[in-house]
């Protein structure tokens, strides 16, 4: 789960305690629209989108944020609405900021604003399972998904598209990732129902996958025997660990197969995943330039739109329909030197395989065509 019903229960009993301005009786921006333009225009239905402005109120109220300044005075559902608008077309529509301001830069202080409310709300709606109970239901549900015991979740690098200025050569050249683009990157942890369980960092996307996984407070953390012993699911750019499963790079027998096919079936989660959070907020097809002391910003417009996906996800909101192939995750960065496996990681895989895919398929031969972490992303 994204977070834990007491939490999700928690947060709307404080929305409908005494706020007068959160009754959803009282109309808003969102009203002028029917049910289908509102999901054209913003990807969320009106529940969701209710939902959302209520929450972004309340947190607006028990902070120190404060609304931008505008030259006029606007309300939360407008400030939400020109955010939302942006997550979810990657551009400010004209009819939308001007509910607001006619200033351009009213909008951009708008979002940033938004977005840095939005992804504090993280701590309530993205959450890594944290007790016994709730690290048994993700693992016996990922279990039953793809037949891997013991495994919290899957961790990867998604890569965002930014702009950089070839003119800064070192600059540029620490924004071009293993696929040829610009990017920043940032780590990503999802269970096999798509919930968003923890995203950490938001760095150039030159950056190696195993190095933001060892500075990360959930690498720290599962490494340090934090989460028991429990596995976390990962492509080539990591490496294999006491809790870091990765596939067999070369199988040699069946059952070195099927567990590589299990394998990509649970990590082909994070595929779709991070595909569905694209088609809903197109703002992370382009997050634009790339400029000294942007980079907290372009973290929180991830870090919300992340919180959004969660929250949408507990609607059912469905995603936009598809508008072409999902982007593939991407090559793990190998460093130039190879990386000796650790011994102990490799017998207690080695063991996982024996126990769990040893028994041969019925009426049919080992598959001939070698499956490979290279396939795999």
């Amino acid at each position: 789960m994204a977070f834990a019903l007491p939490v999700w229960l928690a947060v709307q009993e404080e929305l409908l305690a005494g706020d007068g301005e959160a009754d959803n009786a009282t109309p808003t921006c969102f009203d002028d629209f029917d049910d289908e333009a509102l999901f054209q225009m913003f990807h969320l239905t009106r529940p969701c989108i209710a939902f959302i402005t209520d929450t972004i109120r309340v947190r607006m109220k028990s902070t120190s944020v404060k609304k931008p300044t505008l030259p006029v005075e606007a309300s939360v559902s407008s400030l939400v609405m020109v955010a939302l608008n942006y997550y979810a077309q990657g551009v400010s529509h004209a009819d939308i900021s001007q509910r607001v301001s006619r200033n351009q830069t009213d909008c951009f202080a708008i979002i940033s604003t938004v977005s840095g409310v939005i992804a504090g709300m993280a701590d309530a709606f993205i959450s890594f399972p944290q007790i016994r109970e709730a690290r048994a239901n993700v693992a016996f549900k990922i279990e039953k998904l793809c037949g891997i015991p013991n495994v919290l979740g899957v961790v990867a690098p998604a890569h965002f598209k930014i702009r950089a200025s070839p003119y800064e050569k070192e600059t540029f050249r620490s924004f071009v990732n293993t696929l040829g683009y610009t990017s920043v990157v940032s780590q990503i942890i999802c269970d096999s129902d798509g919930n968003i369980l923890s995203v950490e960092k938001c760095c150039a996307g030159s950056t190696f996958e195993q190095e933001m996984w060892e500075t990360s407070f959930k690498g720290r953390e599962m490494e340090e025997d934090l989460h028991g012993a429990n596995w976390i699911i990962a492509g080539k750019g990591y490496h294999l660990s006491k809790h870091v499963l990765t596939p067999v790079s070369e199988p040699v027998d069946y059952k070195d197969i099927s567990f590589n096919d299990a394998h990509a079936k649970i990590h082909n989660v994070m595929r779709t995943t991070l595909g569905i959070i694209k088609r809903r907020f197109r703002c992370l097809m382009q997050l634009g330039f790339a400029q000294e002391g942007s980079m907290d910003k372009k973290s929180n417009i991830i870090k919300a739109c992340c919180v959004l996906h969660n929250i949408a996800k507990k609607f059912s909101v469905p995603p936009p329909p598809a508008a072409g192939r999902i982007e593939p995750l991407h090559p793990g960065k190998q460093r130039s030197a190879p990386v000796e496996s650790n011994p102990e990681a490799l017998l207690a895989r080695q063991e996982l395989i024996n126990k769990f895919f040893s028994r041969a398929p019925k009426n049919q031969e080992p598959q001939s065509k070698d499956i490979t972490e290279d396939e795999d992303v």
